[in-house]
């Protein structure tokens, strides 16, 4: 929280030309509406977005960098997931 006792919002702006919202910054703000409003005002100036998404920073869950092993390790057995376990038709050419 910051010293006026707002909570920490993560701040996400879907491009004019994006498909995918992108982590773009954070802002302090009382409430949910206040936190788009306060986002719009510092990260869409020059009227780039098309959509803003707001999450409270204390509701994010991430991995550690630490627990990448554990967690990605497991796919280098799945190796049916990789593009080379199908074989491509003769006809097709790359």
């Amino acid at each position: 929280m910051s010293q006026n006792g707002w909570p920490l919002w993560e701040v996400f702006i879907r491009s004019q030309h994006g498909l995918a919202h992108k982590h773009v910054g954070s802002v302090h703000a009382s409430d949910a509406e206040m936190a788009i409003n306060n986002a719009r005002d510092v990260y869409t100036r020059r009227n780039e977005g098309l959509s803003i998404w707001v999450v409270k920073a204390a509701d994010i869950t991430a991995s550690s960098p630490g627990d990448k092993e554990p967690l990605f390790d497991p796919a280098e057995s799945k190796v049916y997931r990789h593009p080379t376990f199908f074989p491509m038709p003769d006809e097709i050419k790359m």
